[in-house]
């Protein structure tokens, strides 16, 4: 069980944080920055469970009860990143993703995806509230992914790779998930390559003539 009896500690005053086991890092590294950025996914994605409506629909209420699923795992995943793999660790000495996190985000792209019709193109993010909120959310997931991905290329011995799988395998459900909350997809809007463009030798609307 985790205690937190004091907020403030003065440690990182000084642009230094101290890791799981204690080991203090500079706040700019790569690790450090993972789990950060992976914080921040965690609170973008308590936004858009926020907009989601109480009491909603079955489909509503369920998709809320699985974010706050993803929400822990999300915790989980910050313990990890934050805890280096040291030598001669053993299985279940410290809190490790697993495996089956990623899977069961698996079944749950291919539950909502049964609702929704096959994409032509691809969708601007956007359309209802709660469709906008999980692309941002989608985006720092994909950055935290990023992040994470450098981590264990510079520390692989260190690192568990699962928490890569995971985080990749939650930016797609948070995909899905805005195409469902655009009515199935049915309000989605999707990209037109080249929509904006003058056709060719007339100058840009509101442009001077040639």
């Amino acid at each position: 069980m985790v205690r937190i009896s004091k907020v403030y500690t003065r440690v990182g005053d000084q642009g230094a944080t101290h890791l799981g086991y204690g080991s203090a890092v500079p706040k700019s590294s790569v690790r450090v920055c993972a789990y950060g950025i992976v914080d921040e996914a965690n609170a973008q994605l308590g936004r858009a469970i926020a907009t989601i409506k109480t009491p909603g629909s079955e489909t509503q209420e369920r998709m809320r009860r699985a974010l706050l699923s993803i929400q822990n795992d999300l915790f989980d995943v910050g313990a990890d990143l934050c805890a280096p793999i040291t030598v001669g660790e053993q299985p279940g000495e410290r809190l490790r993703v697993l495996a089956s996190q990623a899977d069961r985000i698996e079944a749950m792209i291919d539950h909502y995806n049964e609702m929704l019709t096959p994409l032509d193109s691809f969708v601007l993010p956007g359309g209802s509230p709660l469709a906008a909120d999980f692309h941002v959310v989608r985006t720092v997931v994909r950055r935290a992914e990023r992040c994470a991905a450098e981590l264990l290329q510079i520390e692989r011995e260190q690192t568990n790779p699962e928490t890569l799988v995971y985080l990749n395998r939650l930016s797609d459900l948070l995909f899905v998930l805005a195409r469902v909350a655009n009515d199935n997809g049915a309000a989605d809007v999707l990209w037109e390559p080249g929509a904006t463009r003058p056709p060719d030798g007339e100058p840009p609307e509101g442009g001077p003539a040639k």
